[in-house]
């Protein structure tokens, strides 16, 4: 099977009136259809930056990116992102904000109406269609931003740190619920995280890029020896500690290299 994104020997320098700066060098990543990678490293090393690249909000420097077997020149339908915010509009219904996707792109159909009243039915949001975000938990509005995601019937998910600005109870309970989620429409998910036990417990492999310019340190494939595993029951397992524990060492090795 060919996998469906590609980054060849791919850099990233951003330019700016006092510099160049290096975001990311000779960066190599391979993934495949239903792959659940996660992403960690130093603040800075160019971890969100890899997503816009893939989501073609900008342009490698050097090196080549593809995403279905093609380069990527622009945006993508094929391509849903969910950013660190909910960004929902405190004046539309959850149901106007969950079709917001489909409006931009011009997908209003029947059809896709009637898919995204069904993920708010089946994800538990059913009952909350006609309120406003002001009256949604953080945990409920992060469902809500996943499933306006989800709509517009992405084939590759892009997740920037969904769940850092929920507390530490909430964030593990959304989580859990959205990578069943992702699970479950078998998407494939590229997921940057900050937390190692986050990032341990939903992916089914886990990069360690090094500090800027950001490279790929260790690549760490995600076994454990549980039964239908969640991203919480993940954390029970035997393995967990052992990988958690070689991750932090890699990411605490480089002197001056904070995290």
């Amino acid at each position: 099977m060919a996998p469906i994104v590609e980054l060849r020997s791919v850099a990233k320098t951003y330019h700016t009136p006092s510099g160049e700066t290096k975001a990311l060098e000779d960066l190599n990543l391979t993934i495949n259809q239903g792959d659940f990678i996660s992403i960690v490293g130093p603040s800075g090393c160019g971890k969100s930056t890899i997503l816009s690249l893939i989501a073609g909000l900008i342009k490698p420097s050097y090196g080549e990116l593809l995403v279905f077997g093609s380069p990527v020149t622009g945006t993508s339908s094929k391509i849903g992102y969910m950013l660190q915010k909910d960004h929902l509009f405190e004046w539309r219904s959850i149901l106007s904000n969950v079709y917001l996707g489909l409006e931009i792109q011009k997908k209003l159909t029947d059809e896709n109406k009637a898919y995204a009243n069904k993920l708010l039915d089946i994800y538990g949001l059913g009952d909350f269609k006609n309120r406003f975000p002001s009256e949604l938990s953080g945990g409920m509005r992060q469902r809500v931003a996943l499933i306006r995601t989800l709509a517009i019937k992405p084939e590759i998910l892009l997740l920037d740190e969904p769940f850092s600005a929920l507390d530490y109870q909430t964030r593990l309970i959304v989580s859990d619920e959205i990578g069943r989620i992702i699970k479950r429409e078998n998407k494939t998910a590229i997921l940057v995280s900050h937390d190692i036990a986050e990032a341990i417990s939903m992916a089914d492999k886990v990069i360690v890029l090094t500090k800027r310019p950001g490279r790929i340190k260790s690549s760490h494939k995600i076994e454990l020896s549980i039964d239908n595993r969640t991203p919480f029951k993940s954390r029970e397992a035997p393995e967990f500690r052992e990988y958690f524990n070689t991750i932090w060492k890699e990411l605490k090795s480089h002197e001056n290299e904070q995290y």
